[in-house]
């Protein structure tokens, strides 16, 4: 189960990466234009800052695709715990749910 989300770690990213390429060769394409005289400084800073948001907001979205739940997470962390693992957590909580109980009494 590890090797999978280290590989869909891996996945993601190899994508951020391109994205952040693409978005780098995106850039210099249009300083080439406006140097060429093909674009405006202002249409260049206009797609520039266009191309930016777009490629932020594919990255957010596609890592919160990705991005398992806090529950998934704690559900996977139990599932690869050891029996002794889980009494020693079983021992933490209830050691952490009498010192939360008397600090309420004290209050």
């Amino acid at each position: 189960m590890e090797k999978f989300s280290d590989n869909i770690k891996k996945v993601i990213l190899a994508g951020i990466g391109a994205v952040a390429v693409t978005a780098e060769k995106s850039k210099e394409l249009l300083d080439e234009m406006v140097e060429k005289g093909e674009l405006t400084v202002e249409q260049g800073k206009v797609l520039n800052e266009e191309l930016r948001h777009n490629v932020k907001k594919t990255v957010k979205e596609k890592m919160d695709e990705v991005k398992p739940s806090r529950e998934e997470k704690l559900e996977d962390m139990l599932d690869r715990m050891s029996p002794e693992e889980l009494a020693a957590l079983k021992e933490k909580i209830l050691k952490r749910e009498e010192e939360t109980a008397d600090t309420q009494i004290t209050d």
